[in-house]
């Protein structure tokens, strides 16, 4: 494994992150391919045993419960301090007044949650989901200072958004002198590249690392579709609603990855994620994994080198898309 500065901050993070959305229990979260906790466990180890340091989760995913997974897995697998824990608020967790979005009041009570959940005093990550268009942008950002400063947080980040709304808040926390975002976890593979218009080169500009999301379009960009569907990609209505009605548009990117993956004698999932690992800024692409050698795979694309003809190949047939994940 290699690691690499989080944006411009000094701390290490492993150039894979393992996210955590797919541990939880089926019976209280809309994806029903999540893994069960033993073998949520057995990902999370192999994980740790391959040298990643870096785990993303949210308190959403399965109301708490892959948050609570991931905790007792890295009590019992890991030393504290040697591990980064990013997990995020905005989301609705209860159907009550509160029980969601950026207010100060929703931050510091999920904020407790996670903690509680997770079993640690401090998040080194935070992050927040999407943007909350009820909230003052400097409530929020008062709030998440003041969690940094109780030494809740170590470090904040956001997800999600426009990049008129990340930059916005980012300068609402630099007038004030309050903590400000490190990191920006956005939706980009190189089925969805729309984030490079704007957010991806103000991140660069401003050094804020990049995280991205789904560099896998939700398995799409990791075997042929002549290979047979998961069943994630028969059942997941989110990745659907952002991929299928593009998918025979995207289909001459998929063979392109096919190519060069048999080129180099990998995975195509390992083209995917080093197209990205290329980019300036990035940090460390966020895998979802419900198998061990999903992980292992994923692990092998440090190594793996592009020429600069072989991502223009890769880029080349792109077409733009329509926006989602922002709203």
């Amino acid at each position: 494994m290699k690691y690499v500065k989080l944006g411009t901050t000094g701390l290490d993070v492993s150039r894979i992150c393992l996210g955590c959305m797919s541990f939880g229990d089926a019976n209280n979260w809309v994806h029903k391919w999540v893994l069960d906790e033993a073998s949520s466990r057995e990902v999370i180890k192999k994980a740790l045993d391959l040298g990643i340091n870096f785990f993303d989760t949210a308190n959403v995913y399965s109301l708490g419960t892959s948050e609570e997974y991931l905790g007792r897995a890295l009590k019992e697998y890991a030393n504290r301090d040697d591990v980064v824990i990013a997990t995020k608020v905005f989301s609705t967790m209860r159907e009550t007044p509160n029980g969601s979005g950026l207010s100060r009041k929703a931050i510091m009570s999920e904020l407790d949650h996670s903690l509680r959940r997770l079993g640690t005093d401090y998040i080194d990550l935070y992050i927040i989901h999407r943007w909350d268009y009820h909230t003052p942008i400097e409530e929020t950002m008062d709030a998440l200072n003041d969690a940094v400063r109780a030494g809740k947080v170590r470090y904040l980040g956001a997800s999600a958004m426009y990049a008129w709304q990340f930059q916005k808040a980012r300068n609402v926390a630099d007038k004030h002198g309050w903590s400000n975002f490190v990191s920006m976890q956005n939706h980009w593979n190189l089925l969805y590249r729309e984030e490079e218009r704007e957010m991806v080169p103000y991140c660069q500009d401003a050094g804020v690392a990049l995280t991205p999301y789904s560099p896998l379009a939700a398995g799409r960009l990791s075997r042929k579709p002549e290979e047979g569907d998961t069943k994630r990609h028969q059942t997941d209505q989110v990745a659907i609603s952002k991929y299928a009605k593009t998918e025979e548009q995207d289909s001459g990117i998929v063979e392109s990855v096919a190519q060069v993956a048999a080129d180099h004698s990998v995975s195509m999932s390992q083209i995917a994620l080093a197209w990205l690992m290329h980019k300036p800024m990035l940090a460390a692409p966020i895998i979802g994994a419900t198998k061990l050698h999903h992980v292992e795979d994923a692990v092998k694309a440090v190594d793996v080198k592009l020429t600069a003809e072989e991502i223009n190949y890769l880029e080349e047939l792109y077409l733009p898309h329509d926006v989602v994940g922002a709203l």
